[in-house]
């Protein structure tokens, strides 16, 4: 049994949740600055004087989706059974990590008058092709792969800057669990010098 928790999932009209490959070709990066991360933390007063755009809103939500996708996929890893400590610790680590991500990106869709993403009922993960407890850490590394790309996409797509410098601080996240993942394949935690 694992310490990670059963993640109600639910399906949105909005069209807005998408995985992460569509994220990578749509939204580009998200970036948080001190005032967006004041703003991702709920202290509206602090970023009082920013302004974010529908365009803004949207790039969160698209973003808030992939973490969700995140927590899902690591909770298929975690209850897989082929997951061994610390390997499995790391995972829950990572998946309350995704958690931590999406809760600071909706309360923001909300403050800035969006509507928050719901999770879907059911994701298309390669369950038949994860067989070992490698299997799932490459899926893994490739779903954080892909956030990190995504990320790097969108930060330069905010029209307010604070939450664009607020994005890259949750890159710089994805980025370390995509490297400590690699690591645990045996393979390069950080190949070349530049992510693209």
């Amino acid at each position: 049994m694992t310490d990670i928790q059963a993640t109600p999932l639910a399906e949105t009209d909005s069209g807005l949740i998408l995985p992460r490959r569509s994220f990578l070709r749509g939204a580009g990066t998200l970036t948080l600055s001190a005032a967006a991360v004041a703003m991702l933390a709920g202290c509206e007063s602090a970023a009082a004087g920013s302004s974010a755009s529908a365009a803004d809103v949207s790039i969160l939500n698209t973003a808030l989706g992939a973490e969700l996708e995140a927590i899902a996929a690591y909770q298929v890893g975690a209850e897989s059974g082929l997951l061994q400590k610390p390997v499995l610790d790391l995972a829950v680590q990572f998946q309350g990590h995704h958690k931590e991500h999406a809760d600071v990106l909706a309360k923001t869709v909300r403050s800035l008058g969006g509507t928050p993403v719901d999770a879907k009922k059911a994701y298309d993960f390669p369950v038949d092709q994860l067989k070992s407890q490698n299997d799932v850490l490459g899926f893994a590394a490739g779903l954080e792969k892909g956030a990190v790309s995504a990320y790097l996409g969108a930060v330069p797509l905010f029209q307010n800057r604070d939450l664009a410098k607020a994005a890259a601080s949750i890159l710089g996240d994805e980025a370390m669990h995509w490297a400590v993942l690699r690591n645990a394949l045996g393979q390069n935690p950080v190949p070349v010098a530049f992510v693209s």
